[in-house]
């Protein structure tokens, strides 16, 4: 791969964003040798991190392509994504192509955009390589505390993972201040998006009024410890999924799970089993709420009667095993035949 643009003397920030990527490459094997696909918007984040990948691929048996998603949620959103087309050929990145898309559907515009620029993404992945994303350590912050506002649990409150394949995120450890630093070293412009200054935008008033609020009041470093706290149960749910795939293993019956030697085990571990048995089954968007009533069929068995999940699909317990099979429409989430 060669540059189009005048090799810089990297400064401290562009250094930091190509440690980020080389360690990411260096801990996961699967990446080493593999197309990698740069997802760039033309922020600082992605920009920065096109710029590091680019530069680690000279000389190296590394294969880069970058892909721009246009969500046409703006006027100028055409034009945006090709100046960030034409930054990203003057790394000297070859194969780069943007993708437009069309941003419908539930919960929002933020919601519906991710949903459209990550199956655009998947879909392009030329010999199914993985794809780096721009997340940074505030991103990881921001998603931490939507989890604990949310009460969903300890999946969701650890956040983003650095190897998700297809995804991958080297810069989680890198504050957003780094990136912008990055850009300014390597002579790049990045693209300042309008909707990062509107708080009707959940993640905008987290970044804007409660981050800097919680730095505050905690006299700084917040946004660092939330992001250890989401390393931290990460390696806790690593440990789980490990147990709770023994555990299923000894229960598991056919297609059906052994109600009565599930109940030993204690809760947290009995409903990782369910919530990954549903899964498979095919029953999307298990709440805990879901799970909970579930796992009273195993550790709280009283004879009640079958449980409603989402999808149209019942949980029933027959003759002391656990059993899934298509319900009626309209009774997700309460229990049928009581």
């Amino acid at each position: 791969m060669t540059s189009g643009r005048s090799e810089r003397a990297a400064g401290p920030a562009l250094l930091a964003v190509r440690t980020a990527v080389r360690d990411l490459l260096a801990a996961h094997p699967a990446l080493r040798g593999a197309p990698l696909v740069v997802a760039c918007s033309g922020g600082a984040d992605s920009l920065a991190l096109a710029a590091a990948t680019a530069h680690l691929a000279r000389g190296r048996d590394l294969r880069v392509r970058a892909r721009i998603v246009d969500h046409g949620l703006q006027p100028d959103s055409a034009a945006v994504a090709e100046r960030a087309a034409a930054q990203l050929a003057e790394l000297g990145i070859g194969d780069v192509r943007v993708l437009p898309v069309q941003v419908t559907g539930r919960g929002g515009p933020e919601a519906a955009a991710r949903r459209a620029r990550y199956a655009a993404l998947d879909a392009d992945r030329p010999d199914g390589g993985a794809v780096l994303l721009g997340h940074t350590r505030d991103d990881q912050a921001e998603t931490v505390l939507l989890g604990l506002g949310r009460g969903s649990g300890a999946r969701s409150i650890a956040g983003m993972r650095p190897w998700s394949p297809p995804w991958a995120r080297p810069l989680l450890d890198v504050p957003r201040e780094t990136t912008e630093r990055a850009c300014a070293e390597a002579g790049l412009v990045p693209w300042q998006d309008p909707h990062n200054g509107e708080s009707r935008f959940t993640r905008v008033r987290l970044r804007t009024a409660v981050l800097p609020l919680l730095e505050d009041v905690l006299h700084g470093g917040v946004a660092g410890a939330l992001a250890r706290t989401a390393r931290q149960l990460q390696d806790d749910a690593d440990a789980f999924d490990e147990l709770a795939a023994a555990v299923r293993a000894q229960v598991e019956r056919g297609a059906d799970l052994d109600a009565t030697a599930l109940a030993e085990h204690p809760p947290a571990l009995r409903r990782r089993v369910l919530r990954g048995w549903l899964l498979e089954r095919g029953v999307a968007e298990v709440s805990d709420a879901h799970l909970r009533s579930a796992d009273a069929l195993a550790g709280a068995w009283r004879g009640q009667g079958p449980h409603a999940l989402p999808g149209g699909f019942v949980l029933r317990r027959t003759h002391g095993t656990l059993q899934v099979e298509r319900g009626g429409r309209g009774t997700a989430g309460r229990v049928i035949g009581g």
